[in-house]
């Protein structure tokens, strides 16, 4: 049994979560994770990169010279790729990057990514994260209290307005619901918060993604 320990809005000890040990999954799904990873930073690539083939290049087709007798090289248009200003040979084309991954496998990278953070003791648990106001210096307040210092990922069941706004000007700090958190974002923060439903949403999602996966 994984206890992971509870902390109330000032930082003060306030009891204990667990976590069975049979919904960590630590044997096996490293592949997933890359796979998992590997296509999620794909997807975030805009793909917009264009340039314009000989046949888009604006210009008239009137061949440039005759073909013979100028001692000159044979031209046949000036939109051609070897000439300044004209169209590009295999340049890039606006595409989609993104790869796909199918459901059992992001489910699998998902648990072996959340069972690693809870393993090496990356995850803090809070009673509540629900904010008296959207001030920004009572969100840091509640980090410093925690001993955050740094990048965060904050996992909440439901994220309230006032969370959302105190939050929104704190570099490296990333608030999500837990039922929407995906393998990158568990992955990228060296620390993860979570209140106490919030954690209760990704043990769900353990006991639904994990050992199911054959």
């Amino acid at each position: 049994m994984s206890t992971l320990k509870v902390y109330d809005g000032k930082g003060a000890p306030a009891g204990a979560f667990e976590v069975d040990d049979a919904l960590l999954v630590l044997d096996r799904g490293e592949q997933a994770v890359h796979d998992a990873v590997t296509a999620y930073r794909a997807r975030q690539r805009a793909g917009t990169a264009s340039t314009l083939r000989k046949g888009e290049v604006a210009g008239s087709n009137r061949k440039p010279w005759r073909q013979k007798g100028t001692g000159r090289a044979r031209a046949g248009l000036r939109q051609s790729p070897v000439w300044r200003g004209g169209g590009v040979a295999f340049g890039p084309h606006p595409r989609k990057y993104g790869g796909k991954v199918n459901r059992r496998v992001a489910r699998l990278a998902f648990s072996r990514a959340l069972s690693e953070r809870i393993s090496a003791g990356d995850v803090k648990v809070v009673e509540s994260l629900e904010m008296a106001e959207g001030k920004t210096r009572g969100f840091v307040a509640f980090l410093k209290a925690l001993k955050i210092e740094g990048r965060a990922l904050v996992l909440a069941a439901r994220v309230g307005r006032n969370l959302a706004l105190a939050a929104r000007n704190v570099a490296g700090v990333e608030v999500l619901p837990a039922a929407a958190a995906n393998v990158y974002q568990v992955l990228r923060y060296p620390v993860i918060v979570a209140d106490r439903e919030g954690m209760e949403v990704l043990r769900q999602r353990l006991e639904r993604d994990g050992r199911k996966t054959p």
